[in-house]
């Protein structure tokens, strides 16, 4: 198990075209890591909506994942997002 913080701290360190999905996900860019997003919210939203808490929080936790990518892609700081939060 692992925090927002932790998560961010793991995506913060990684690189476009670094091997795994992280760096896979940063080297396609903004457009696509933002299709994600809107991918995973709508499954949240399904799980949310239709399944089991498990799969709501699995879900769930996709989409903050895809979301700091996206924050990542964009240069942005977690105390940018706090600031605003």
């Amino acid at each position: 198990m692992k925090t927002f913080d932790q998560l961010w701290a793991e995506i913060s360190a990684k690189e476009a075209g670094e091997s795994g999905n992280t760096g896979h996900l940063l080297a396609a860019g903004i457009h696509e890591i933002g299709k994600k997003v809107v991918e995973e919210a709508a499954e949240a939203w399904m799980a949310a909506e239709y399944q089991s808490k498990s799969e709501a929080a699995l879900e769930i936790s996709q989409l903050l994942y895809h979301a700091q990518v996206l924050a990542k892609a964009k240069g942005l700081t977690i105390e940018e997002i706090y600031e605003v939060l």
